[in-house]
């Protein structure tokens, strides 16, 4: 393992029980589904977390399933914003503490508002960045939604 991160600092502080898995980076392929299939699990079973922006509540944090897209629209009705956009993968860093690939909701630089995709209570455990990329934390998705004061809700475009 390259080390705790914050991400498992932090829960380990909560008394918040998880593990964690580690899997070979792939530059060329940062995908979840790469991901996923790297620890050989679902890709229902793998959250990403992406980071957007609306024009009136500001940064916000969303987690859906790897291989799902982020619907705006129902992210905007969600949080009553006009418009929902991602943010640049330049300000990632700056506003999060992580990069591209490793980009976990626990421990960000501030507390964003957090929704997860409302599929993830259906498992026992969830796979999330560890906030480096090659290291994912297994975690109860109700745990990790009462940590992170996450809220429910359909995230993900129809398909």
């Amino acid at each position: 393992m390259k080390g705790k991160t914050n991400a498992m600092r932090l829960l380990e502080q909560a008394k918040i029980p998880f593990s964690t898995v580690e899997y070979e980076v792939d530059e060329s392929d940062l995908s979840g589904e790469h991901v996923a299939a790297q620890l050989g699990q679902p890709v229902e079973q793998v959250f990403k977390t992406l980071v957007v922006r609306g024009e009136k509540n500001g940064i916000m944090v969303c987690c859906i399933p790897v291989a799902e897209e982020l619907d705006m629209k129902k992210v905007a009705i969600l949080t009553k914003d006009k418009k929902v956009e991602m943010i640049h993968v330049k300000e990632l860093l700056g506003l999060t503490g992580y990069i591209r690939g490793g980009c976990s909701p626990i421990g960000m630089k501030k507390k964003y508002p957090t929704y997860i995709d409302e599929t993830a209570i259906l498992f026992d455990e969830i796979y999330i960045s560890a906030g480096v990329r090659g290291a994912q934390i297994v975690i109860s998705p109700e745990q990790l939604i009462s940590y992170v004061d996450a809220k429910e809700a359909d995230l993900v475009k129809e398909k």
